[in-house]
């Protein structure tokens, strides 16, 4: 009885370390100013605790810094530069099976405070 319950401690372990596991490639439509929307990539590994990836968007790859996965909670910053202003989106989302479910809030640039839900599916290709 003692390693029947063993036993699906670690099952129920690693479905719950599978389930919010944010390795992966992502992807998300974004709305633009102009009514357009853009598809934003996020290329993610999860180590641990610690997240490492890039983003991709209209104005190419950029690498994440401040990545942090606790549960299903993951954070992480892109930090972009363009004509002399540098701007930091926060990510914050929460992971949801094959969804990540994301507030971005922009500091910098004119659109400094400004808040985004978004949400970014696992892309199986």
């Amino acid at each position: 009885m003692k390693m029947l319950k063993l036993m699906l401690a670690g099952c129920l372990a690693t479905m719950t370390m599978t389930a919010a596991d944010a390795t992966g490639k992502w992807t998300a439509e974004m709305p633009g100013r102009d009514g357009n929307t853009q598809t934003v990539t996020m290329s993610l590994k999860a180590d641990g605790n610690n997240l490492t990836g890039s983003v991709s968007g209209r104005r190419g790859e950029t690498p994440i810094s401040e990545g942090k996965v606790d549960g299903v909670n993951v954070t992480f910053d892109v930090v972009r530069e363009f004509n002399g202003n540098k701007m930091t989106q926060h990510y914050v989302g929460t992971l949801d099976g094959d969804t990540i479910h994301f507030t971005i809030k922009m500091e910098g640039g004119q659109g400094g405070g400004m808040e985004r839900k978004l949400d970014a599916k696992r892309s199986t290709t």
